[in-house]
Formats: structure tokens, sequence, C-alpha cells
């Protein structure tokens, strides 16, 4: 890859691809300068969703909150897929806010790809994320350090478990 490309590639993934936010920031005319194709736009899509997906970890939820932004810009059902499929295997490990973080971020992430989900993947995301809230509102709070509940306008279990309630109400919303 030329230092063009390199360029190219640097400004793209460091606006997730976002050529709105590249504008807003002054620096979408030299991006669109150096001519990318929509085929190379599309491998570092790819590239930034499974780069994204390796870092997804159940000590916090950042790099699956990059992917809902991608989810919004992109409407690709792989990025639900990916956080799904992580959340299936490693979430019910986390801690209580932990794994409300993931579900909250899994509804977002089901909103902004409304339409372009196939069923199957709908159904496996509302069992997988009904099984983490009714695991969150079944069993004692757990935090872990520098998650308190205070910073996410939270006071105790019952202020938790409200959340988690009006997230399985948005989980059945998706069934109509």
């Amino acid at each position: 890859m030329d230092a063009e490309q390199l360029r190219a590639k640097q400004l793209f993934t460091s606006y997730q691809g976002n050529t709105i936010r590249m504008h807003r920031a002054g620096e979408y005319e030299e991006y669109k300068s150096y001519q990318v194709s929509e085929q190379t736009e599309a491998e570092w899509i790819q590239e930034m969703i499974d780069s994204y997906t390796k870092q997804c970890s159940i000590r916090d939820w950042e790099a699956v909150s990059h992917l809902e932004s991608m989810a919004r810009d992109f409407k690709d059902p792989r990025i639900l897929n990916n956080v799904v499929r992580f959340a299936s295997k490693h979430i019910m490990s986390a801690d209580s806010v932990v794994k409300l973080m993931y579900v909250e971020h899994i509804i977002n992430i089901v909103r902004s790809l409304k339409g372009v989900l196939s069923k199957e993947l709908l159904y496996e995301t509302l069992h997988t994320s009904k099984q983490i809230l009714d695991d969150i509102i079944s069993k004692p709070l757990i935090i872990d350090p520098g998650h308190e509940l205070v910073l996410y306008n939270m006071k105790d279990k019952r202020s938790l478990n409200l959340r988690a309630n009006n997230s399985m109400e948005a989980l059945k919303s998706f069934l109509n």
C-alpha cells in the first residue's frame, strides 16, 4: 500500500468510515482526493468490524459502542451477528452493569439494522438478550471495580432491574 492509500485508510478508519464526520472535521476533501473505490472502502469496513469484534471484552463495552456506531452508518447485519456471538459465549461471566450495557447496545444495533435483519438473526438476538436480562434480574447485583452504578444513572439493584425490564420491553417491541 502506497503512502496515499495509507493516508486515505487512516482518514477513513479514524472516522469509522463516516464521511459526514470527516466533512465536519474538514478532512473530507483530502479523503475524496484519494479516489478510494467502493470495493476498497467495503474491505476497510470489514477490517474495522473484525477489529472491533476482536476487541470486545467483558471488562468494558467500548468496542461494542464502536460497532453500534458502525451499524448506524453501514447497516451491516454482520455487526449484530458478531456482537451476539460474543455475548452468547462470554457475557454471562461479566458483572451486572456490563451485561446490561451490552444488551442496551444490542438493542440499539437492532434498531439501526431494522429492515435488513434476517428473522433467524433477530430471533437469535432476542433469545440471547433475554437470557442475559433474565440473569441480571434473577441474580444478586455484581459490580466490578470501576463500574459504580451512579456512573450509569442507577443507584441500586432495583434501578438496575428497572432498566433491565425496560430493555425487556424493547425486545418485545421487535416482535411486532
